[in-house]
């Protein structure tokens, strides 16, 4: 039960974190919640109500991050072909899961390898 909570309470920083990026918004494709910038998804987020485990799965570039990522207990490259590109699911509710500072960094870099050079100069300038 705690892990549940605690995997709840990850997947909702790391959600107001995504929305809160300069230009992102969120939408419900599939049936979920994703975080789109300028029309295109940079983090999947899944559905909090239950029906499915908690996780996240961003696009990560740089070889360290996307290594981290996947040595996550359950992390596995994304489905649908998407792993060939970087993409990664990380599940939020198995034991040693990560906490919420790396799950938001691996989303700033996610958004960074999707969104335009003129919305993360904003971010920059933050």
């Amino acid at each position: 039960m705690i892990a549940a909570r605690n995997a709840l309470r990850n997947w909702e920083k790391v959600r107001a974190f995504a929305l809160g990026l300069p230009g992102a918004a969120e939408a419900f494709p599939w049936s979920e919640s994703v975080a789109k910038v300028d029309g295109k998804v940079f983090v999947f987020l899944g559905v909090a109500d239950g029906s499915h485990p908690l996780g996240v799965t961003c696009k990560l570039r740089d070889e360290t991050a996307h290594g981290h990522a996947l040595a996550s207990p359950g992390a596995e490259p994304a489905g649908y072909g998407l792993g060939k590109s970087g993409w990664v699911r990380i599940p939020l509710e198995e034991q040693g899961a990560p906490p919420g500072k790396p799950l938001c960094d691996w989303v700033e870099e996610s958004c960074r390898a999707i969104a335009p050079e003129r919305l993360m100069a904003k971010l920059d300038a933050r």
